[in-house]
Formats: C-alpha cells, sequence, structure tokens
C-alpha cells in the first residue's frame, strides 16, 4: 500500500522557514526567511487537508490550485508541482514572498479554522519557483506564431509585466512604456530587499526582454511620448500605471525640513542598494542614520519604512498608528518581524502638527480611542482631549497611502473616464475603459492595492485583449 502522503495535520505541527536572527538581520537588507530544504517542504505540504472545498484557492486573487501543487510536492513530483503553480501565476516566487498569505490563502485554511495551524502555502510557492530557476524548469517566454497586432502597456509594474507575458505567449508585438530606469515599478523601488531581493525581480524583466518585449524606460507619458502616440502606434492599449501621489500631512510645522514621503524615502534607499548616486540619501535627508524616526502608518509601506529605518543605523524607530493592533491594515506578520527589530509601536496615537525651527523635532501626538463603527464597520478613532504628548523625531516619514494622479491632466487626455477618487473607470471582467481598444488595470483602477491583484487584473486584461484582436481578425478576414 501507498505511503499516505496527505493529510498530516494532526501529526505534523506547522512549520516555517527559519527566520535569521532579528540582531543578525538588522544589519543588511537580505531577505529574512532561509529556504524550505526538499524535506521540509514535502512535509509541510503534506499537511494539506485535500479538502472539497479549498477556501485557500478561493481567496487567492489568482485562484491559484494550492491543494493539488501542494499534493505535487508531497510526493516529491516538483517540477510538475511548479509547473501548475505557474499556470494561474506569473511570478509565483514574488508572490510567496509578498502577498499577504495571512489575509489570503493561509488566513482562510481550513485546518487552520479548525485549530492545527494553517499549511504555510506561500513558503512552500517560493521553494518551488526558487527550484525551477535553479533547475532550468523556468522556459523563456515565447510566441508559436507571431502576429503583426501590437499592444502599449503603459507602466511596468506588476500588472504591466503580467499582461505582457500573456500577450507576448500569445505572439503579439509588446511595448512596454515607464517613467523609471528599471522595470518592476513599486517591486523594485518601493518594496524593501529584505522583502524581496531585486534580482529575483530582475530576472523576470530579462526573461520578458529575451522573449521579445520591448523595453522604453525613462520614458514619461505627457512629456517624452503622448498619450495619444501611443494609441496611434497600438492596436490596443493597457495603462497599468499604479498610484505614486502620496496622502499628506497637515497641522502646524508640516512643511518643516525632515518630513519626507514613504516613497521618496524607500526609492532613496532601495537605489543605494543598487549603487546608484543619491545625493539625497548622501547628505542625509533620505537617510535615518542617527536620528530618532517616527513613521505616521498602519499599512505595509509604513511596515517596509520603520524596517529600512531600522537597517540604516537610526537611533529610535517608533511607528504612529491611530487604531489599535487588531485594526491595523498592514500584515500582522510584518508587524511582528519589526518589532523583533526594535520597532516602538505606539497604538492609538495620530500626529496633530510639528516642533522645531530650521528642520523637524518632535511631532505633537494626540492619544486616540475607538468610538462608534462607521459605514464600514470599523470602529473610528476619537481624539482623547488633554492627552496629547510631542514624540522627539529628527526624521517623520508619512506612510499614510497613495492616491491616483490626475492622468487626463497629465496626459492631456479626453474622454478617459474616472471614479470621484481619480481612479479608471473600467469594466471589472474585461478591463475595457470609456475610450475603445484602452485597458486599465491594477492600482489605478482598484486604489492602492496589493501585487497579487495586479498580476490578476493584467492576465485578464491581456487576454481580453486576444479575444478582441481575434474577434477583429475573423471580421475582417470574413468581408
Amino acid at each position: 500500500m501507498a505511503q499516505q502522503r496527505m493529510l498530516k495535520f494532526v501529526d505534523v505541527s506547522r512549520d516555517m522557514p527559519v527566520k535569521r536572527d532579528a540582531r543578525e538581520r538588522r544589519e543588511d537588507f537580505g531577505e529574512i526567511y532561509l529556504e524550505f530544504a526538499r524535506e521540509k517542504a514535502a512535509e509541510q505540504a503534506g499537511r494539506c487537508s485535500q479538502c472539497g472545498v479549498p477556501y485557500c484557492q478561493t481567496h487567492c486573487p489568482l485562484h491559484n490550485n494550492i491543494p493539488d501543487w501542494l499534493k505535487l510536492t508531497a510526493e516529491g513530483r516538483l517540477q510538475e508541482a511548479y509547473e501548475l503553480s505557474q499556470q494561474t501565476n506569473t511570478f509565483p516566487e514574488i508572490c510567496g514572498r509578498i502577498c499577504p498569505q495571512d489575509r489570503l490563502c493561509e488566513g482562510n485554511c481550513v485546518i487552520e479554522q479548525a485549530g492545527h495551524g494553517t499549511v504555510t502555502i506561500g513558503s512552500v510557492e517560493k521553494y518551488l519557483t526558487d527550484l525551477a530557476w535553479q533547475e532550468g524548469w523556468v522556459k523563456p517566454v515565447s510566441a508559436s506564431v507571431e502576429r503583426a497586432e501590437s499592444i502599449g502597456i503603459i507602466g511596468a509594474g506588476p500588472g504591466g509585466l503580467a499582461a505582457a507575458d500573456v500577450l507576448r505567449r500569445a505572439g503579439f508585438q509588446v511595448t512596454i512604456y515607464d517613467r523609471y530606469d528599471r522595470a518592476g515599478g513599486l517591486m523594485i523601488y518601493g518594496i524593501p530587499g529584505f522583502k524581496l531581493e531585486k534580482d529575483v525581480v530582475l530576472r523576470r524583466n530579462e526573461q520578458l526582454e529575451v522573449g521579445g518585449v520591448t523595453f522604453q524606460m525613462n520614458c514619461n507619458v505627457g512629456d517624452d511620448i503622448s498619450f495619444e502616440e501611443i494609441r496611434t502606434k497600438h492596436d490596443a492599449v493597457i495603462i497599468a500605471t499604479g498610484v505614486y501621489k502620496s496622502r499628506d500631512l497637515g497641522g502646524p510645522g508640516a512643511g518643516l525640513p525632515g518630513i519626507v514621503k514613504a516613497i521618496d524615502f524607500l526609492t532613496a534607499s532601495n537605489r543605494k542598494s543598487f549603487g546608484d548616486d543619491v545625493p539625497e540619501f548622501d547628505s542625509g535627508e533620505l537617510n535615518a542614520k542617527g536620528k530618532r524616526v517616527v513613521v505616521v502608518g498602519g499599512g505595509d509601506t509604513a511596515m517596509d519604512c520603520v524596517r529600512t529605518a531600522i537597517r540604516q543605523d537610526a537611533v529610535s524607530v517608533t511607528c504612529l498608528y491611530r487604531r489599535d493592533r487588531a485594526n491595523m491594515p498592514g500584515s500582522q506578520r510584518e508587524v511582528a518581524n519589526a518589532e523583533e527589530e526594535g520597532v516602538n509601536f505606539a497604538w492609538l496615537t495620530a500626529p496633530k502638527g510639528f516642533t522645531g525651527d530650521e528642520s523637524v523635532s518632535g511631532v505633537m501626538v494626540s492619544r486616540m480611542r475607538l468610538g462608534a463603527p462607521d459605514s464600514t464597520g470599523r470602529q473610528t478613532p476619537e481624539e482623547i482631549e488633554n492627552a496629547d504628548y510631542v514624540e522627539g523625531a529628527d526624521l517623520v516619514i508619512k506612510a499614510l497611502g497613495f492616491e491616483p494622479e490626475p492622468l487626463q491632466t497629465l496626459w492631456g487626455t479626453e474622454g478617459l473616464e474616472v471614479t470621484r477618487w481619480g481612479t479608471i473607470k473600467a469594466n471589472f471582467q474585461t478591463h475595457e475603459t470609456s475610450l475603445p481598444g484602452v485597458y486599465a488595470v491594477g492600482d489605478i483602477v482598484r486604489g492602492a492595492s496589493l501585487v497579487v491583484w495586479a498580476i490578476r487584473d493584467g492576465r485578464d486584461a491581456a487576454n481580453s485583449i486576444v479575444k478582441f484582436l481575434d474577434a477583429r481578425a475573423h471580421s475582417v478576414a470574413a468581408e
């Protein structure tokens, strides 16, 4: 009788890859988790209950066939497991690293609900794809038949890259336009290396380029090329710009030097890791070394900032968040990692102004309590009177989230409909916008969201374009 490989959750405890010691990982920007060994990956995959209704798959934005590739991993059929995982996910090794699994697949695992501890899905996914690269199972992007139609993609973030992969494999000619010098969007310049080492993204970019995707970098749409020029050059266009406009802070002293945007702080740090010349970092403007740092915000960007500041040798790092820990929007796993590394969290606090003369010297903080629920069901923070204090700070980082840029104004575009929040209106199934042949994906449609949702949107929009151009080709042939 064959050995039972699955349903071992009763006998085998949940186990994560070994995490580097906090004192050690504070000293560099390397990823904090070590790799699973083959035996450990098989053991943990074997904990899957193979349930009849896989909530992990349902709650994954990509609807990855998680139970089946866990089973293949447990059976040692690793190449098959990888190939199954990448059928629905363009970048499984990236999702395995940065997806908030505790809120998505793992958070909805059936055995987690039964009290046995979730299957470590993300770590197995990362292991499979890293192994696939090592063993040469990741095949170049190639088209079986070349097609004359071309697609222009504005934005080289996860949504644009995922769409490019699908479209290029279908044989279309694909050009990506991006304002930055490296493709990857926030995966390159927004997410620190301790969560996503940059060679993981760069090798995907290279794979696409070798496969025939054209990258036009340092290309700012509206300045270097107009949106209408792009529309004229291509049979279809995808807008995948993301959202980069930072939400601001008001109050007395809000304009003092030393109060900076999270995206500027993170970009400077990531550029420095590439060896770029970064004057704002070298001058100390965007460098936490030797400073008392206060980060305002409670999302994943705030966690990226506090953990980056620790690695830059800040004197102290404090995170202000207006709700409590249970209501924090960021990953609880990231909060725990930050606490281990020495970050102080000041829950139920909000800034109301800043002190300082020539530069910031402190944050005027209000203590908060949670009141009645708002329309979304979340309790509304309320200020506690006469409970203010000043938190000393030499560098304040605003990590309050991002909003869309006014593309109609920047690009001089007429007829592109937007929502009242400034995001682009697009059909949720086809991703078509109000302009014929123009599609939109990712954060520019959803608002600031997750990489995995951008990948989902990019793949779906690409498939819609394939159907659109196939129908057009058949219509022309029939005439």
